[in-house]
């Protein structure tokens, strides 16, 4: 089965920075609740965005974004904000507990950013990190 690639997302290790817990295991900004809904307006096959993790990268382990068609697996968890769904693989939950995503454009690139404060080390360019 060929793997799709949404988007590019990159991690930063949030030192000295205390991110409120709520209720959601996941936040999204209003960043990244628009480029959510920018990339679903066009697929009515699709109802929101599946985050996972993978082994890969030189730190370890790297977040994955794909299309979700439905709620695949009755274990993943489902975020609903602003009227978007992300559903988390079951695999990826304890690693984005208090995560907020967000969505960061420059002259550069354009990404979905994961601040984490569970991770202890990231890789150089940002993809790939360790907990």
């Amino acid at each position: 089965m060929a793997t799709r690639v949404v988007a590019t997302a990159t991690v930063r290790a949030l030192k000295g920075r205390k991110l409120l817990p709520t209720r959601a295991a996941l936040t999204l900004t209003s960043a990244a609740v628009n480029r959510i809904k920018t990339l679903l307006q066009d697929k009515p096959d699709f109802i929101g965005l599946k985050v996972g993790v993978r082994q890969r990268g030189c730190n370890g382990l790297s977040y994955t974004l794909d299309y979700a068609s439905s709620k695949a697996d009755k274990l993943d968890e489902e975020v609903v904000q602003d009227g978007v769904k992300v559903f988390i693989d079951k695999k990826a939950q304890l690693s984005l507990l208090g995560t907020e995503m967000d969505f960061v454009e420059s002259k550069l690139s354009s990404e979905f950013v994961f601040n984490n404060p569970n991770i202890k080390g990231t890789c150089g360019c940002g993809e790939s990190f360790s907990m």
